[in-house]
């Protein structure tokens, strides 16, 4: 079995891409520079590209890019499950995370395979808006960590507006960050990215930490039902092993896989599987509202009266006029 690439990559620096580009072919790390070479790091081991058309085009991660179309489809069909249970708690805020996932593939998939080469001049502004989106999603995603505890009625016009005002200012930050850090303008440096690796790293590291610790708070303070966490707990194992495939074992898995995939192919494959099992806890944790829909768990963000016995409860539904469930065609 071969050895790792480890020689020649360059060591983790707080501050610094140079480790992180050589494990992984990031959209950025072709418009920084790494301080002691001066140059852009490229990957110390990549996947094998695509020869189309005699040469005259080179098709980049074309496994990654499979795994990514899948994941949009993945992400459509998470899209419409979700948008069909009309009311579910957190619905229109846990969609935009989903959309914003979605958009967020599209570019990567632009940008990573190629399809927008990176000698084009529009290829810096595309690489600065997919950081800003990558940035602003675990945003959108921390935030629906609040809807939970109700600070405002999910749904209305005060939460999605607060939700998606916020959202663009952490993508409009981070991307004026990014491309003031590619043009080398306004004292910020691709020699010297460290306002981007804030931004870029620690910020989502962050965002995410503060999302899980909110929906485990949520599940053991008013859940009756602890299976969610188990939800929660797997997608963020799933995300993280994908961060070890691709940001530490990138080199040695492509080695083995013989150059056909590399650690990007698995952080992507593992990627999806966190935000598919951060669906699956959402639903776990919402009301099932769909017709057909058969479930042996209570609805349990469901508010009922305490004033009312159960006693009462049925008796104003089956004997009095004025019981919901009442009609004379009965």
């Amino acid at each position: 079995m071969p050895a790792p690439i480890l020689s020649n990559a360059p060591s983790f620096a707080f501050g610094s891409f140079d480790f992180l580009c050589s494990q992984s072919p990031l959209p950025l790390c072709s418009l920084l520079q790494s301080a002691t070479t001066l140059a852009p790091v490229e990957p110390t081991c990549y996947a094998r590209n695509i020869d189309i058309n005699s040469g005259s085009y080179l098709l980049f991660e074309p496994a990654t890019l499979f795994v990514q179309i899948i994941a949009l489809l993945m992400t459509l069909v998470m899209i419409f499950y979700i948008r069909s249970k009309y009311t579910a708690v957190g619905r229109k805020e846990i969609v935009m995370f989903f959309y914003m996932y979605a958009v967020t593939i599209i570019l990567d998939f632009l940008l990573v395979g190629g399809i927008i080469p990176p000698a084009s001049s529009v290829f810096k502004y595309f690489a600065a808006l997919h950081a800003g989106l990558f940035v602003s999603t675990f945003w959108c995603l921390m935030y629906n960590g609040i809807v939970g505890f109700q600070w405002t009625e999910d749904g209305t016009s005060k939460s999605l507006w607060t939700l998606r005002l916020s959202t663009l200012a952490v993508l409009l930050i981070t991307f004026t960050v990014s491309i003031l850090t590619f043009l080398n303008i306004a004292g910020l440096s691709s020699t010297s990215p460290m306002g981007l690796y804030i931004l870029y790293i620690i910020f989502p590291a962050l965002f995410l930490i503060v999302y899980v610790i909110l929906q485990i708070v949520l599940v053991v303070t008013t859940l009756d039902d602890r299976w969610p966490l188990g939800d929660l707990l797997f997608g963020l194992f799933f995300f993280l092993l994908g961060l070890v495939t691709e940001f530490v074992m990138g080199s040695y898995l492509c080695e083995v896989a013989t150059h056909y995939v590399d650690g990007m192919f698995f952080g992507t494959i593992f990627t999806l599987l966190g935000v598919m099992l951060v669906y699956k806890f959402w639903d776990s944790i919402t009301k099932e509202d769909l017709e057909f829909a058969v479930s042996g768990k209570a609805n349990v963000w469901e508010q009922r009266n305490p004033l009312l016995g159960d006693d009462e409860v049925v008796g104003g539904l089956v004997g009095g006029n004025g019981g919901g469930m009442h009609n004379e065609n009965w």
